[in-house]
């Protein structure tokens, strides 16, 4: 008797990342229109700045990923799948998209599972301490670029690290009580540590660890400041860094698709704070966002597509 044949799954989710573009492009279709219309009067030169620091941030999330695992990863292969999951990340959960498609790809690399989760998060926490300690340097030089109380409402300081202290305690909580997942943790972080002791001592996976983390959110910040140049926004273009730094640090915490949404008001509230006016500043974030995001989304989902059909994640 014939076996049934198998549904074309591979053939789905080929095509899957095409649907999501269109569905999220339909979603927010006034706000790409707007940003499409803010470009017609932009000064050009600046604008293709922008769009080669972005490709660069492509080309910085290799080196970083690279950095983050000790087994040599086929290069041109891991610079397509950080283009590629950079769709994914604008189509699913901040973080979650890219985080699978990395994982896939290590997978499909011969990377084992443990080595590859504990990549991962050795790479995720090298981006944060980057990006946190370059916002840091940054305001450490420039101690005005930011009207801090334009940021947070008054009084509001205090709930907000309520909320965090809250979190952590219960995420502690949990784990004391919680036998099973504190063992599976501990494992994870056994795992993570050796990876990580092992990246630390090469140098050159170090260096690359450490400085695509640098810079990657340097080459984002240049984007939104060559951007800000373009549009005339009257703001410094290292004040408008600090700015863009602040804003994704805060928006790190709001999971919503590729940060849609929540970037471009935490981006316009930052750029206001650092003293743009509220029209231009709006202006700015949304032509930076069709850059950044929705110009080469298309394209992403296509090498997505692409990848999972030759099986490279």
């Amino acid at each position: 008797m014939r076996s049934r044949r198998r549904p074309p799954v591979r053939r789905a989710l080929c095509l899957l990342p095409l649907v999501l573009v269109g569905y999220v492009a339909a979603r927010h279709w006034s706000v790409l229109a707007e940003g499409f219309g803010h470009l017609r009067t932009a000064r050009w030169p600046w604008l293709l700045a922008a769009a080669g620091a972005t490709c660069l941030t492509w080309v910085a999330a290799a080196v970083t990923r690279q950095g983050a695992v000790v087994q040599r990863l086929p290069r041109l292969r891991l610079l397509a799948a950080q283009f590629a999951a950079g769709a994914a990340n604008h189509l699913l959960p901040t973080g979650l998209g890219a985080s699978a498609v990395n994982l896939r790809f290590m997978a499909v690399c011969g990377v084992p599972p443990a080595r590859s989760s504990a990549a991962l998060a050795l790479y995720l926490l090298a981006e944060g301490i980057a990006r946190v300690g370059l916002l840091a340097a940054l305001l450490l030089a420039f101690p005005g670029a930011l009207r801090l109380g334009a940021l947070l409402p008054e009084g509001a300081l205090g709930p907000l690290l309520g909320v965090l202290g809250a979190a952590v305690l219960v995420a502690a909580g949990t784990l004391v009580c919680v036998r099973r997942l504190r063992s599976a943790v501990c494992g994870f972080l056994r795992t993570a540590l050796d990876e990580a002791r092992s990246v630390h001592t090469r140098p050159a996976r170090a260096l690359a660890l450490w400085g695509g983390s640098l810079a990657f959110p340097a080459l984002q910040a240049a984007s939104l400041a060559a951007v800000g140049r373009a549009l005339g926004l009257p703001v410094p273009p290292a004040h408008m860094a600090v700015a863009y730094l602040a804003a994704t640090v805060a928006v790190a915490l709001v999971p919503t698709p590729g940060g849609i949404g929540s970037v471009e008001a935490a981006l316009t509230v930052a750029l206001v704070a650092a003293g743009g006016p509220p029209a231009v500043a709006t202006a700015v974030v949304l032509a930076y966002r069709v850059i950044t995001v929705w110009l080469p989304l298309l394209p992403g989902a296509l090498t997505l597509g692409t990848l999972v059909r030759l099986r490279v994640i």
